[in-house]
């Protein structure tokens, strides 16, 4: 999680630095601080608790000339929200700055160490013993301590730090935590995103884990965790930093939401015609296919719920063992893997840290990799075999929308090329689904305009004491995102379940204060669903059903959201649309921070 930009460079440092905190501030935004350096090698720093607006009010406490510069905005891990923990840190001389994204898991038993030998710590955050460390291990050279330093941690970390005693020099180090460096003509940049740096620089080299690097304005040199020095792997990023604009729209999620039918003919893009589905990428592992025995989706959070239906439809089409994990799980207990185990893993950042050691743990076993991600050029689409983007666009607000359906929508696209590669899919039925594919941009319009009736239904309900989303089969999946949406953004208790097991236990909250939302659509549980709806009613339950291709719903809903008939794996990708519009409306109620939920950051980047 967490933001870092820096500078070196002969512009305004501290303008330069809070304009990419800005960009970043979907990492974070608990606190943000910003460290410069003045040519005498003096260090100033202002850091605030709270939302960046908070050091902008102190940014004219900084010195103007300035000649380099570090800056952070901060999820908190290790100590509260505060003043004293937020990022940059220093030491007690106040000779060096330093901010970190990660965590240093020995931080404690190195705090004992330093504290027994006088150092005296000011925060509460795992990140101060690393400016203790390198204080130490410094005699006169930065790189040289920082190399001496690393060896010592146990964690993730990307870190950037600066030191008085060398005016406008930045180094930079990174281990299983996003960072890149930018490079400019008489001006370098250190950032988590290069979408931080994208108004300065398209000049992008990222950092692999163990990497070091070394900043001046007048060039940038990057080094082995050997410590030899590597050329530098310069690549030409099209990132665009003019993406957090709202336009007419109110919050970023309602922007984002109403993108939905250009991200998902985005996503289709060359890769469905009228008569079948083709992914080139997939061309990469195409001598893999014959041989796949069992298929494993590694996701977390929106994305694990985008797998769902995937998955599903895997086990049907091939006829082998297929299923979706949590990442956080299957890297610490995954199963037996090998080169006939295709791993799918998907992330919207492409930084998500239990999906990366996901991955890390299916390479270990030859597995091959296919990566579904948002983020061109971060470090999933470097660990895979094949990876397919989903062509989004970035996504500002922290709760996932276009990329959840386009996440979804790309996961079928793969399962079904798979398969008609395999020979499992024919002709005539790759024509079929291709067929009502292509319509599915104009579903998405539709289901964003029915999307309109959730404001009523949201005024109504708001004030219940909680809400069980529920479904069978595909509409599972949209079920477990609905529920999640509510919780992320209205800070209201949701449960997602299958139909099924309502009676199992979860029935015994039902009430007319705990109304029941549905995603009902017209697939061989119907029936099944149903009488598990008149099973809710009759505990007086409320019930609010998006329905898809059937009729007389008025029978088993009090409130009803009509979508496009489809069939379930498309439809409930569909449904998703207006069970986003109702987790917005009750933000609204609820007076919530729509595009920054507590406690949340967009990229998770820790464990």
């Amino acid at each position: 999680m967490c933001g870092i930009v820096g500078y070196a460079g002969p512009q305004r440092a501290s303008e330069l630095l809070f304009a990419g905190l800005r960009t970043l501030e979907y990492r974070g935004y608990d606190s943000a601080g910003v460290a410069t350096a003045a040519a005498n090698g003096s260090i100033s720093i202002q850091k605030r608790a709270g939302k960046l607006d908070n050091l902008q009010m102190a940014l004219p406490l900084l010195p103007t000339d300035a000649i380099a510069g570090i800056a952070h905005t901060r999820w908190a891990t290790h100590g509260e929200a505060s003043d004293a923990n937020a990022h940059p840190h220093s030491d007690e001389s106040g000779g060096i700055a330093l901010v970190h994204n990660g965590i240093i898991e020995n931080f404690s038993e190195l705090k004992r160490e330093l504290e027994a030998a006088g150092h005296h710590f000011s925060s509460t955050t795992d990140t101060e013993v690393l400016v203790h460390l390198i204080e130490s291990a410094y005699q006169g050279d930065l790189r040289a301590a920082i190399f001496a330093v690393l060896p010592r941690l146990r964690g993730q970390w990307a870190i950037a730090v600066m030191h008085k005693d060398e005016p406008g020099r930045i180094v930079a180090a990174r281990k299983e935590a996003p960072l890149v460096i930018g490079i400019g003509d008489g001006e370098q940049f250190v950032a988590s995103d290069p979408i931080a740096i994208a108004a300065h620089t398209r000049r992008i080299v990222f950092l692999r884990d163990g990497e070091v690097a070394d900043l001046t304005k007048s060039g940038a040199q990057l080094f082995a965790a050997d410590g030899s020095e590597v050329p530098l792997r310069i690549e030409e990023v099209t990132t665009s930093a003019s993406t957090n604009e709202k336009g007419e729209y109110t919050h970023f999620m309602q922007k984002e939401m109403a993108e939905q039918p250009q991200s998902l003919r985005a996503a289709m893009l060359g890769r469905v015609t009228d008569g079948t589905v083709r992914i080139e990428e997939l061309d990469a592992i195409s001598a893999n296919i014959a041989g796949i025995r069992s298929i494993e989706f590694v996701a977390c959070g929106s994305a694990y719920n985008a797998s769902l239906a995937a998955a599903a439809l895997a086990e049907r089409l091939f006829g082998i063992p297929a299923r979706s994990s949590v990442a956080s799980e299957f890297r610490y207990d995954p199963p037996a893997l090998g080169p006939t185990t295709l791993v799918i893993a998907i992330s919207q950042s492409g930084e998500t840290a239990d999906t990366l050691g996901a991955v890390r743990a299916a390479r270990n076993a030859s597995a091959p990799v296919i990566a579904i991600v948002n983020s061109e050029g971060s470090t999933l689409t470097r660990s895979a075999d094949a990876v397919v983007l989903l062509r989004a666009g970035v996504e500002v607000s922290v709760a996932a929308t276009k990329s959840f359906t386009s996440q979804a929508l790309t996961a079928l696209l793969i399962v079904l090329d798979l398969a008609r590669r395999a020979g499992h899919l024919s002709a005539s039925d790759a024509a079929g689904w291709s067929k009502e594919l292509l319509e599915i941009p104009e579903m998405a319009s539709s289901a964003l305009t029915a999307s309109e009736g959730m404001r009523a239904i949201a005024a109504r309900f708001y004030g219940s004491e909680g809400f069980m989303f529920t479904s069978r089969g595909e509409g599972f999946a949209t079920a477990l995102e609905g529920a999640l949406k509510l919780k992320e953004l209205s800070y209201l208790h949701a449960e997602g379940i299958p139909a099924g097991e309502m009676k199992h236990g979860p029935i015994s909250l039902l009430g007319p204060k705990h109304p029941v939302v549905a995603v009902v659509l017209n697939s061989h549980t119907l029936q099944k669903l149903v009488s598990n709806l008149m099973e809710a009613r009759a505990r007086l339950s409320p019930v609010i059903a998006v329905v898809s291709g059937v009729d007389e719903a008025g029978e088993f809903a009090d409130e009803t959201i009509m979508i496009p008939a489809a069939r379930p794996e498309i439809a409930a990708l569909i449904a998703s649309i207006p069970l986003q519009r109702f987790a917005y409306e009750m933000a609204l109620c609820a007076g919530a921070s729509v595009d920054q939920p507590k406690n949340l950051a967009k990229s998770v980047t820790v464990e």
